[in-house]
């Protein structure tokens, strides 16, 4: 029996303008109404957080997507000197890039597709991501031995820190400042402290058509309660389709439908150390790329793309669907996350990224994280404050499923795919 953990192309052209320009952010909204049922529906839910009508929120999420291929072409013309590619949605769409080495360097508006970006950069940065992220990783055992309660670490790709969430106990041992201090000492690179109330826990939940997004059910021999997780997205190897959802989640495990049919869903495989909290549970036929993305289950999305970890930035809007909380959209903190504790098989490895609260809790494990119709990844855990609140959730990019495992798209849908023939009993 599995072990539960503790707890829970586009061609772009580059057009310099001065910095000062007065009409650059006005002149980035797209001048017409594109219509996008799922991008409208996201804006909508991130519209109040943004302080703007859903429409203008609609349209800032369809520039953080076309400004994808622009984040992609700043990190190849700057390489090391990157030390972090920033979103903002606030007061008006822009990308921030923070960069190593002094000089000024001139703000652009850059064509990416049919949308205008404007990007800012900001020079001075004391480490490169890399350096960043290579610092966690040589020194995320010594960290965790220093203190009370291990830490979770991360990268801030808009300050160029590593941030260090750690808990109040080792605060008040120590000190913030001589704490933060330390540890910038150890590590080479600038370090902020976040504190937290509570430590880092999964968020598989107990209780008394198929698509990514419902409710999966399931048991574990010797064990009366029932545990609730979240399906993510639909998946294939090529040949068999089924459905993915957190590693932490029981072996075993069905889905009812809107009709009250119970489905079960034989256990394929887990992987859930390091890098990965994603299990695979087949079906006995064949599955559409769909996934339900609001709390009442009427909103059905198909999945178009997929967007793999390293294109995400800091400040990009996403959504997830939950069991336990519904449907919801925040911003990245963030990414090259490593979260406290032990919830990978021992220490995570920094490849997590990093939500703001306030909606995650117990039963959102293996949800799937998205924004419009693009798959991002598979929710895994969250970190809560003293009086239970959500201070911001993990989850794993959609491009660490294990091979030959991917996620089913829009493009796959047609012929459908044919599930294994029954086994043939022997003897």
């Amino acid at each position: 029996m599995k072990r539960f953990a503790a707890g829970l192309g586009a061609w772009l052209v580059l057009l310099a303008v001065p910095s000062g320009a007065q009409d650059v952010r006005a002149s980035i909204e797209p001048p017409t109404r594109v219509v996008d049922p799922a991008l409208d529906e996201d804006g909508a839910s991130i519209a109040e957080r943004l302080g703007s009508d859903p429409a203008v929120a609609a349209a800032r999420l369809r520039l953080q997507q076309a400004s994808v291929a622009v984040s992609d072409a700043m990190r190849a013309r700057y390489g090391d000197r990157i030390a972090g590619i920033a979103v903002e949605h606030v007061p008006a769409f822009r990308l921030v890039v923070r960069l190593t080495g002094e000089g000024q360097v001139t703000s652009e508006r850059v064509a990416g597709g049919s949308e205008l970006i404007d990007v800012v950069y900001v020079p001075g940065a004391a480490a490169s991501h890399a350096q960043l992220v290579a610092a966690i990783a040589a020194h995320q055992t010594t960290i965790r031995a220093s203190l009370l309660v291990p830490p979770g670490l991360g990268v801030d790709q808009r300050s160029g820190e590593l941030v260090a969430v750690v808990s109040l106990r080792d605060v008040a041992r120590e000190g913030a400042g001589e704490l933060r201090d330390r540890l910038a000492s150890l590590t080479g690179v600038p370090v902020r402290l976040r504190t937290v109330d509570q430590p880092d826990r999964d968020l598989a939940d107990e209780t008394d058509t198929v698509v990514g997004g419902m409710r999966m059910m399931g048991g574990v021999p010797g064990d009366p309660r029932r545990y609730i997780c979240t399906a993510g997205f639909v998946v294939t190897d090529g040949t068999r389709p089924a459905l993915s959802t957190a590693a932490h989640c029981p072996d075993t495990l069905k889905i009812r439908d809107a009709a009250g049919r119970v489905e079960e869903l034989p256990y394929a495989g887990q992987w859930g150390w390091g890098n990965h909290d994603v299990q695979i549970n087949l079906s006995a036929r064949p599955l559409p790329p769909r996934f339900f993305a609001d709390r009442a289950r009427q909103s059905v999305r198909t999945v178009t793309a997929v967007q793999p970890g390293a294109a995400t930035r800091a400040g990009d809007i996403v959504c997830h669907r939950g069991e336990r909380t519904g449907y919801s959209c925040a911003p990245v903190e963030l990414t090259d996350f490593a979260p406290a504790g032990d919830l990978c098989g021992g220490a995570c490895l920094p490849t997590w990224t990093t939500v703001a609260g306030p909606a995650c809790g117990s039963g959102d494990s293996g949800g799937p994280v998205f924004l419009g119709t693009t798959a991002h990844g598979l929710v895994k855990g969250g970190s809560y404050r003293a009086d239970g609140s959500c201070a911001f959730y993990f989850y794993m990019s959609i491009d660490q499923l294990p091979s030959p495992w991917r996620v089913l798209t829009a493009s796959d849908a047609a012929p459908p795919l044919t599930p294994p023939a029954d086994p043939v009993p022997v003897g």
